[in-house]
C-alpha cells in the first residue's frame, strides 16, 4: 500500500459513523501512511489469532480474565519497558512483530479481538496512560494492556489520577475516570502520542503526518490542522503552514480569531 492509498483509506474512515469504524484496518492504514510499502500480514495474523483464542477462552472464563490471558499470556503482548521511546511502540505493524508497544497501540489488538469475540470492551482516555474498560457480570473493570492486561483497582485509578494532576473530587469519581471512548478516539489518542514524541525528537515530518491522520480521522475537529501548520512551519514550509491554517479556519468557522493572527504572522515571514 502506498502512502496515498493509505491516506485515501483514512479519509474514508473519517466519513463513517463510529459504529462502522474499522479499528484494525484503520490502524494499519495509519502505520503504512507513516512508513509505506510494508507487509501488513503480521498485524492481521496476530489479530486473527487473538480473536480465535479469545473466543475459546470466553467459554470458560470471565471476560476480563479471558481477554488479559489471551493477549498477554497466549500472545505475549506487553508494554515495552526496555525501549519505551522506540518509535515502533506506536506502530501496530511493528508492535505485532515485536509483541511490545505502548498501551494505546496494544489496545488496538485488545479491542479488535474483543469485538470479534463478543466481549464488550472500550478504550478509556485516562490521563497519561490509555486503559481499557471491560464489562463483566460484576460491573466494569479497568485493564492495563501495558502491564500484561492486569486489572487496575479503583484505588489505583484514583492514585494515578491525582498524580496526573486531577483534583481530588474528580479523581474519586470512577464514572469519570472510566468514561469510555470510541474506537476512533482511541486511534486518535495513539496519533496524539506519536505527534508529541515526534515534536520532542525534532522529527517534524513525522509530526506533520500524524497530525494529518488526526485531521482525516475526525474532519470536524480543527485542532489537528493547527498541529499540521506548526509542524510545517518548523520545516520551513510556510506556504503549506498557511494552507493548514486556512483549513483549520474553514473547519472551526469565524469564531477562532487566533487562526487569523497566526496566518498574518506567517504571511509577514513570507514577505
Amino acid at each position: 500500500m502506498t502512502r496515498e492509498e493509505a491516506e485515501d483509506q483514512l479519509r474514508e474512515a473519517g466519513t463513517v459513523d463510529d459504529d462502522a469504524f474499522l479499528l484494525l484496518d484503520t490502524a494499519i492504514a495509519c502505520a503504512i501512511h507513516d512508513s509505506p510499502f510494508r507487509d501488513e500480514r503480521p498485524a492481521r495474523r496476530l489479530a486473527d489469532a487473538a480473536a480465535d483464542r479469545l473466543a475459546e477462552r470466553i467459554l470458560s472464563e470471565g471476560p476480563d480474565d479471558a481477554l488479559a490471558e489471551t493477549m498477554a499470556s497466549d500472545l505475549r503482548l506487553n508494554g515495552d519497558l526496555l525501549a519505551y521511546d522506540d518509535p515502533g511502540n506506536t506502530d501496530v505493524i511493528d508492535v505485532a512483530e515485536r509483541r511490545r508497544g505502548l498501551s494505546a497501540a496494544l489496545s488496538v489488538f485488545y479491542l479488535d479481538a474483543a469485538r470479534r469475540a463478543g466481549v464488550k470492551a472500550q478504550g478509556v482516555d485516562f490521563p497519561n496512560h490509555f486503559l481499557l474498560r471491560v464489562e463483566t457480570p460484576a460491573g466494569p473493570v479497568a485493564l492495563d494492556p501495558f502491564s500484561q492486561g492486569r486489572v487496575v483497582m479503583p484505588s489505583e485509578l484514583t492514585r494515578r489520577a491525582l498524580l496526573a494532576g486531577l483534583t481530588p473530587h474528580v479523581a474519586d469519581r470512577l464514572d469519570v475516570l472510566m468514561a469510555p471512548v470510541s474506537d476512533r478516539q482511541a486511534l486518535i489518542r495513539l496519533q496524539n502520542v506519536l505527534f508529541s514524541r515526534a515534536i520532542r525528537a525534532g522529527d517534524f515530518q513525522s509530526a506533520e503526518r500524524s497530525a494529518v491522520r488526526r485531521a482525516l480521522l475526525d474532519p470536524e475537529d480543527h485542532r489537528p490542522w493547527l498541529d499540521v501548520a506548526a509542524a510545517r512551519e518548523k520545516q520551513g514550509a510556510l506556504n503549506g503552514a498557511l494552507d493548514a491554517l486556512a483549513r483549520a479556519r474553514a473547519v472551526a468557522g469565524q469564531e477562532a480569531p487566533v487562526h487569523q493572527v497566526a496566518m498574518e504572522r506567517l504571511r509577514m515571514r513570507l514577505n
